[in-house]
């Protein structure tokens, strides 16, 4: 670290009886000035470049940002990047620049009363055209791209984004540099410095998510349902409204070979009974909600008095990644893991700036089940005209605590279906239902592998119907390896299901409501859901929230 720093002084301090050159650039993008923009400044010299921008001189830069110095006689460049008040990093590229190939055109014109040649490189199906001038003696560019060709005063990426010097005037020499506390290796620099564009909240890290009653709780995570359900309380700060949130989650296996429904999952807590309440003291402390059909179903539907988990994620586990990746086929490589990513940014609200239960549950019977580690991730946006929007949850059948008792989704036997009425106190503009399904029943029967149509009903009008199905699960095969391969050729990971597949996440789908008035309204969900056969039996987890301005 020492080194870098006192090699980069080193060139500037060496340079100070040559000609140095300040050179103002601005973008455009089709033909127009980019609204807003931090002008580039590029101070060059015989011996050295410094890239920089106008608000980073005057102390005006958001975090993070970064300056590039090129030392011309070994023809490296060293990069120092400001990630926040305390954090300043740095690394050192001796190979790049003599990377760059270019085709050289004849072509000139002449640019700010210097005459410029052109040249044109191609980096990833990019094609980028470069003006530049040998007139002043000096070499330089508004990026790191092109920075031997001479002093570059305009650069034009597909025809349509172009950076162009605006002004080339003499100084008499540079300004101060960044410092720096922290060198890395080219890799580690870029990654530390996408990382710090946006918030990262550890949710769980290779959490264990297993049947065993040897599961036990710690201080920071609770384990409910022989270790089938992990819950911890975590602190979200504040949220623009606009940013966008995004969830993740890894998973690979820890012994199961099968594919299960997971989900990561928020516990509102917002009312007298929430759904923390029947993990601690018995799944059948929940409300009751009862459709005719004699069964009784826990915690499926919001009351004055509780809200139902809302779902960050619905995803499924394939059969058996990592574990058993020793079960070889030819021409076949593994995923060593299977990663689940969605934006969740609608749901803002129900997590800005307040402390949250997040849960996280894979529905398994093995002692080793699933390893998982789980993020919540907040990019903020630069402008954002977005209203807040206001979120209200509705249902979610999905039977989290299968493994403590809870009544499957088999509720669509009759004609009733699922029904939950909520009271808005003040008119919602806009509103949206973001509603999640997925069918099940295991056998060739069952609901898992037929097409059903799910139809919603707002005050019992039909708003929306659709049938939910999978035709790509095939494009998963090799995130599984214990999938069983059938005498048809097929594996049981490529067949067809009700809204999803084997590693994948199933997206929600957002169903338009309109504006709705300050009443008490009713939302219906029906689905011909299929009889059982023996012991086996259908059933259908579906969530829903209300999201409205």
């Amino acid at each position: 670290m020492k080194k870098l720093l006192f090699i980069a002084f080193l060139i500037l301090s060496a340079n100070s009886f040559s000609q140095h050159y300040k050179i103002i650039y601005l973008k455009s993008s089709n033909g127009k000035l980019m609204e807003g923009q931090d002008p580039i400044w590029v101070f060059t010299n015989a011996n050295s470049t410094l890239l920089t921008t106008e608000n980073i001189k005057n102390n005006k830069a958001d975090f993070p940002y970064e300056e590039t110095i090129i030392n011309r006689r070994n023809n490296s460049f060293y990069q120092t990047a400001i990630l926040n008040t305390d954090n300043v990093i740095a690394t050192e590229d001796t190979v790049s620049l003599a990377k760059q190939t270019f085709e050289y055109l004849n072509e000139t014109k002449k640019i700010l009363g210097y005459t410029c040649k052109k040249a044109k490189t191609i980096v990833n199906s990019n094609t980028i055209e470069f003006w530049y001038t040998e007139d002043l003696k000096v070499k330089a560019a508004p990026t790191i791209l092109g920075q031997n060709l001479g002093l570059v005063l305009e650069m034009v990426r597909n025809g349509n984004f172009t950076i162009t010097a605006t002004k080339v005037e003499k100084t008499k020499n540079f300004p101060k540099l960044l410092g720096t506390n922290q060198s890395y290796d080219l890799l580690t620099y870029k990654d530390l410095l996408w990382k710090s564009r946006f918030t990262t909240i550890s949710v769980f890290d290779n959490q264990i998510i297993n049947f065993s009653g040897e599961s036990k709780s710690n201080d920071t995570i609770l384990r409910f349902a022989n270790g089938t359900i992990a819950v911890r309380k975590i602190k979200i700060p504040e949220i623009k409204t606009g940013s966008q949130v995004f969830v993740d989650v890894t998973e690979q296996s820890n012994g199961d070979a099968y594919d299960r429904t997971g989900s990561l999952f928020i516990i509102p807590t917002d009312k007298a009974k929430s759904f923390l309440d029947g993990l601690k003291n018995g799944v059948n402390t929940l409300p009751i909600y009862t459709n005719g059909n004699g069964k009784q179903y826990q915690g499926v539907v919001s009351t004055p008095d509780y809200n139902p988990v809302v779902e960050l994620m619905r995803f499924y586990t394939p059969f058996g990644v990592k574990q058993y990746n020793t079960l070889q086929m030819k021409d076949k490589i593994w995923a060593e893991n299977v990663l689940y990513r969605q934006d969740v940014s609608e749901l803002r609200s129900l997590l800005s700036n307040q402390e949250v239960w997040i849960g996280i549950n894979i529905g398994n019977y093995d002692k080793g089940g699933h390893k998982v580690s789980a993020n919540i991730t907040i990019h903020d946006e630069e402008e954002s005209k977005v209203n807040p929007l206001k979120t209200i949850p509705l249902f979610c059948t999905n039977n989290i605590m299968e493994m403590a008792g809870q009544e499957y989704g088999t509720m669509f036997n009759n004609d009733k279906g699922l029904e939950v009425n909520f009271t808005l106190d003040k008119p919602m503009k806009n509103c949206r239902l973001r509603y999640i399904t997925t069918g099940h029943g295991g056998w060739e029967n069952g609901d898992e592998f037929v097409p059903k149509k799910n139809t919603i009903f707002l005050d019992s009008k039909e708003v929306f119907g659709f049938t939910p199905w999978r035709q790509d699960c095939g494009s998963y095969r090799l995130s599984n390896p214990a999938s069983g391969n059938f005498p048809n050729g097929l594996s049981s990971s490529d067949y067809s299901r009700a809204n999803w597949c084997p590693g994948t996440v199933t997206n929600p789908v957002y169903i338009d409501l309109g504006n709705l008035e300050a009443a008490t309204h009713s939302i219906q969900i029906k689905i011909p859901q299929g009889l059982p056969e023996g012991t086996s039996f259908s059933s259908w987890n579906v969530s829903g929230v209300l999201i409205g301005e």
